[in-house]
């Protein structure tokens, strides 16, 4: 799957020249936690409210409380911003941008264009997009069986299930220890007891079985 699947267009955004009072609202009034900033078109960085917290003076400081909402008031997001943003493209893979957001310890990326903000992407719409992928929550059958990790298996396990009329909806792979994998199996059907007893006949174990009605 890819970003431009998945991420939410036309996000907002904000001026560099707007204040960081501007910022705050924007972010409250849409529910939002961060806003790319763009200056003529372009995007210059990324402000969020972990920005705005850190911009505010501790309760040790000197300033009376009248005094810290004028400095505030006049601070630009130019100001409190991060200007070293990583972006990605609309075309990449969503694995490339959980890797992106994993190895740089950020939750959202901007989706840049040919030099244009086309959208942004999150890590819920990550989380969200893997559980699409696995089906958790698609009516059917999820059955992780335990299997060699060699060739054929799949093919093996997709045969046995096909001799019941059974579609695969989803499948996924998770290599563990000793030669062995989990294979994730989601099945449109909930009567799965007879197809159990084949797999296990032919030497698999299942491991854990998901129904959702």
């Amino acid at each position: 799957m890819f970003v431009k699947n998945k991420m939410t267009a036309n996000p907002f955004t904000i001026s560099p020249d707007q204040t960081v009072p501007e910022a705050h609202e924007i972010m409250t009034v849409n529910g939002v936690k961060r806003l790319p900033v763009m200056k003529n078109g372009k995007l210059v960085g990324v402000v969020s409210k972990e920005d705005i917290l850190q911009a505010s003076p501790s309760n040790a400081t000197t300033f009376s409380m009248g005094e810290i909402t004028y400095l505030l008031s006049k601070m630009k997001v130019s100001k409190i911003m991060n200007k070293n943003t990583i972006t990605i493209s609309s075309s990449a893979l969503l694995e490339e941008a959980a890797i992106l957001m994993r190895d740089n310890n950020v939750g959202f990326l901007p989706v840049v264009d040919d030099e244009k903000l086309v959208g942004i992407i999150t890590e819920t719409n990550i989380f969200d997009s893997f559980i699409e992928l696995l089906g958790f929550r698609e009516p059917g059958t999820r059955l992780t069986v335990e299997a060699k990790d060699e060739p054929g298996i799949m093919a093996n396990l997709t045969g046995i299930i096909g001799e019941f009329g059974a579609n695969i909806t989803h499948v996924a792979v998770y290599r563990g220890a000793n030669g062995k994998s989990s294979v994730v199996i989601g099945i449109n059907s909930l009567n799965t007891s007879e197809m159990e007893k084949s797999i296990e006949s032919h030497g698999y174990k299942i491991q854990y079985k998901l129904q959702n009605k």
